[in-house]
């Protein structure tokens, strides 16, 4: 019986994913951890290694397609002894069709309980595995949640199910599976999911009929923008901070610092020492580094810094992780080099997931002030606009110039409250006003 190639979930709030390359085709034979195919997410164009060997059979999905829902069968792999004249492959999935949704229906009195899917646990959450291994384990009732794997990420393949079976884990996590399936609550495995529902397009359409316009399909990247700040603004309750900032003693700085780092061919720039600034006020503030986890908050110890870069057909939030820990010429480099990997398109999921707090800088845009839109589940983000000469009255009233930036805290009122977020902005108007303490 042949093998299942699924379209596999790259990150976790992938949910379809466009199959942008083949790497092999119908005949090759693949050995566990070749790569096979390029996958584009939401977010990036990411290789897809096999978890199992054997000859690939049938490519059930074209390259280029677009729209594939995970866990579609994307092409079949042979076992040995098998032909690919004696396999049909399946039909290839309607990207576009969505589920039907199942009528409810009363459970039966005293019904026997049901085997969970190998490949999920016993709770419902996801656990990776390949398809052999799969049906391996259902045969054998074994809870994968209770089996280690030694694929590619982490993925259970066939040896570990097998090593399992040998072990004696077989029946351990068959009794365990039959007592969670006995004392499930039958409420939450029933609970349906509820999906915002968007303006009909057609009913849209129909108000510009006549006028002279082009449609543009969403792709990924546009869809998951507009569901996850939908989800922000609606979920959220966002407060706002605002703060002038001094910039003339950063500026003067930031000049002889770049003067002396000329040799070594290191520029900073202003965001550099926002993003230093941010990272130590967080250690300064330290109830104000968290996260909304549901029903609960994570404070997080190390400063994980997001920063939004614009590229084409939307924006990346590249996380610089430990930030508080990191010189300014090392926070500059990093940054260079994942908004240049950003634009490209070729960062890991873990290097634009996590972080507790974010930056969004619209200055170099010539935007004086706005405010920004958190990004789940984090608990601020700061909104950065343009340094600009104005009159400010001195330490001795007298009026003088000086470069002025405006910044707006956006905050999560469910994780930072108003005394604690004007603590958290003090400390980074502080930073940034006496840039010499962030070397301290």
């Amino acid at each position: 019986m042949p093998i299942e190639i699924l379209m596999p979930a790259l990150s976790p709030t992938m949910e379809e994913g466009t199959l942008a390359k083949w790497l092999v085709k119908e005949g090759d034979e693949v050995q566990s951890g070749d790569v096979i195919a390029e996958i584009e997410t939401d977010k990036a164009t990411m290789e897809f290694e096999a978890v199992d060997e054997g000859i690939m059979g049938p490519l059930v999905v074209p390259e280029g397609t677009e729209g594939v829902q995970v866990n579609t069968v994307i092409a079949l792999m042979l076992e040995e002894g098998e032909d690919a004249s004696d396999v049909s492959a399946p039909a290839a999935a309607s990207p576009a069709a969505p589920a039907a949704p199942a009528e409810a229906s009363p459970a039966p009195v005293a019904a026997a309980p049901q085997a969970v899917p190998s490949s999920q646990t016993t709770d419902g959450s996801r656990v990776f595995a390949s398809p052999l291994a799969r049906r391996i384990a259902a045969d054998a009732q074994i809870d994968l949640s209770a089996v280690a794997g030694t694929g590619p990420r982490g993925r259970i393949v066939k040896k570990d199910v097998e090593a399992a079976i040998a072990g004696g884990t077989a029946q351990a996590a068959a009794s365990a599976l039959a007592a969670a399936a006995v004392s499930a609550s039958p409420a939450a495995a029933q609970a349906p999911a509820v999906m915002a529902q968007s303006a009909d397009a057609a009913s849209v359409a129909r108000m510009y009929e006549g006028r002279d316009y082009e449609e543009i399909p969403l792709d990924g990247m546009r869809k998951t923008i507009a569901a996850r700040l939908t989800e922000a603004k609606q979920t959220i309750p966002h407060f706002y901070l605002r703060r002038d900032i001094r910039l003339d003693a950063l500026l003067k700085f930031r000049a002889d610092l770049n003067s002396q780092l000329e040799s070594r061919g290191v520029k900073l720039s202003v965001n550099d020492f926002i993003i230093k600034a941010c990272a130590l006020a967080l250690q300064a503030a330290p109830d104000a580094n968290a996260v909304w986890a549901g029903d609960r908050m994570l404070k997080l110890k190390p400063s994980d810094v997001a920063v939004a870069v614009a590229i084409e057909g939307g924006l990346f939030t590249p996380v610089l992780k430990d930030a508080e820990t990191k010189t300014l010429s090392t926070l500059s480099a990093e940054m260079k080099d994942l908004a240049t990997r950003a634009r490209d398109r070729k960062l890991a999921p873990h290097e634009y997931q996590g972080g507790s707090f974010a930056i969004s800088n619209l200055g170099m845009f010539g935007i004086d002030n706005f405010d920004a839109v958190i990004n789940p589940p984090h608990g601020a983000i700061l909104a950065v606009g343009a340094g600009v000469k104005k009159p400010v009255v001195g330490k001795d009233g007298t009026l003088e110039a000086a470069t002025v930036m405006s910044v707006t805290l956006s905050v999560d009122h469910r994780v930072i409250d108003g005394a604690l977020g004007a603590e958290l902005l003090k400390h980074i108007v502080d930073y940034l006003e006496n840039p010499m303490s962030m070397l301290v």
